[in-house]
């Protein structure tokens, strides 16, 4: 959740080493482990740093920023969503912001209330989710512009969403403490739990596994996590207290090397477990320390990562206190210069498996791999084309979603506001010349009875 109205997008190049006088260094020093043991050796690093106060931001929404997500096919677009009830997609020029950015190059409206999340489909290029409190789910299809389908089985704000590995399956968590599993391009509910014991709160899909992992608090107020099969969500596989503290627990699971950090919303840890198939499900190895409390965190995917030093995870902490972001480095400690195969397969690379489209017609195509062997090169041939939008109407289910958008900023809601006061003035003024007309047509339909036959 970013509370502002403008999103900065400092390059983390800039932040000063390790060893600058007046910032963290939190480094542990473990021992050379064998393979059975890499993934229980992780080594925390952190680089902290601030953006000048004039560093320039992306400034297009009247309402706070609640949700951001970089595309994963396209490296300079990134899309926004806000109290404005609008969501935005933004074209990050080459080389960085060299000034505020305030026109968008897609502003997407449909939601009747703020939009609280977004997320972009796995493997299509074209195709963005979005949640809003009004307790509706929109699928954007961004090669034209509008909304394809509106998913409306939830009853109360929605947390969180997740997809499977090819986006065929969608996740997600909501305020009714209801957890579903749903097929977006119909809508339709596959699965449902309520689960009284396990208060869900986050939802996770763990890679190609078929299970899902879920944050939330027992009956008895601890946080938890909870191990769910996705086709029988009558009741978690297994279940696990972690602490008794308040925060919400953020889960973020890496399905290259099946490892799930958890972290809490004012804590100052990071825990580290191993999720498996077969029993126990969820190992616990250790965890990262920190004494300053994260309000939200932020990942840098995949091909983003220093592969030389062994770097599988790197986590972008936000530390209100001090006004800081800090990367948080989760490192392998390895003595070879060699490329490490085994906590580096083959992963999700820049190239989309389907067309919005495609996708749209029903087919489903899992992630194309790559290697990171030989270093991330961007890839030149894609080009992010935004439609030209002429429509003055959304209509979605043969609903026109606009029709009652309200106002989206303080001055449009003060113009609606006078408008109103003028049209109920002007409709008072109507009624209350239609009521002595009324008057008067009673007065002379009573005179015409009082008049005798003679008289006439």
């Amino acid at each position: 959740m970013v509370p502002d109205r403008c999103l900065s997008l400092g390059a983390v190049s800039q932040c000063p080493s390790v060893d600058s006088p007046g910032h963290c260094n939190n480094n542990t020093n473990l021992p050379q482990t064998s393979h059975s043991e890499t993934r229980s050796a992780l080594r925390s690093r952190i680089i902290a740093g601030r953006l000048d106060s004039h560093y320039p931001k992306v400034c297009g929404h009247q309402g706070n920023v609640l949700d951001i997500k970089w595309n994963p096919f396209f490296e300079n677009v990134i899309a926004s969503c806000s109290e404005d009830t609008s969501v935005r997609v933004w074209e990050i020029p080459e080389g960085g912001l060299r000034r505020n950015m305030t026109e968008a190059v897609l502003e997407l409206y449909g939601h009747s209330r703020r939009v609280g999340l977004i997320e972009w489909h796995p493997t299509s290029s074209g195709i963005l989710f979005s949640a809003g409190y009004d307790y509706k789910i929109l699928i954007w299809n961004l090669e034209t512009g509008e909304p394809v389908k509106m998913i409306d089985c939830h009853t109360d704000v929605i947390l969180s969403m997740s997809f499977n590995t090819d986006g065929s399956l969608l996740a997600t968590s909501c305020k009714d403490k209801k957890l579903r599993v749903i097929e977006p391009r119909s809508g339709r509910v596959l699965q449902q739990a309520s689960y009284k014991n396990h208060r869900v709160n986050r939802v996770v899909f763990l890679g190609n596994m078929k299970r899902l992992l879920t944050t939330g608090v027992s009956r008895w107020n601890t946080r938890q996590i909870a191990f769910w099969d996705q086709e029988d969500l009558s009741m978690p596989i297994v279940e696990e207290d972690i602490d008794g503290l308040s925060g919400l627990l953020f889960p973020f699971y890496d399905a290259d090397t099946h490892m799930l950090y958890l972290a809490g919303k004012g804590d100052g840890n990071i825990r580290y477990f191993e999720i498996t198939t077969e029993k126990p499900y969820i190992q616990y190895l250790m965890e990262f320390r920190s004494p300053a409390p994260q309000k939200g965190l932020g990942v840098m995917p995949k091909l983003g990562l220093d592969v030389a030093a062994c770097e599988v995870y790197r986590f972008y902490k936000l530390v209100t206190l001090k006004g800081l972001i800090e990367p948080i480095s989760m490192i392998v400690p390895r003595r070879s210069d060699t490329y490490q195969e085994d906590i580096y397969p083959m992963t999700a690379g820049t190239e989309p498996a389907l067309s919005a489209s495609e996708w749209l017609s029903g087919i489903d195509r899992d992630p194309v791999l790559m290697s990171l062997k030989d270093g991330y090169h961007r890839p030149n041939q894609l080009v992010f084309k935004a439609p030209v939008k002429e429509k003055k109407s959304v209509v979605v289910n043969g609903i026109d979603l606009l029709e009652n958008v309200p106002p989206r900023t303080e001055n449009e809601l003060l113009r609606m506001f006078f408008r109103q006061q003028d049209e109920l003035r002007r409709l008072k003024e109507e009624l209350t010349t239609k009521d002595v007309r009324i008057r008067q047509l009673e007065l002379e339909l009573n005179n015409l009875k009082n008049v005798s036959p003679k008289d006439v």
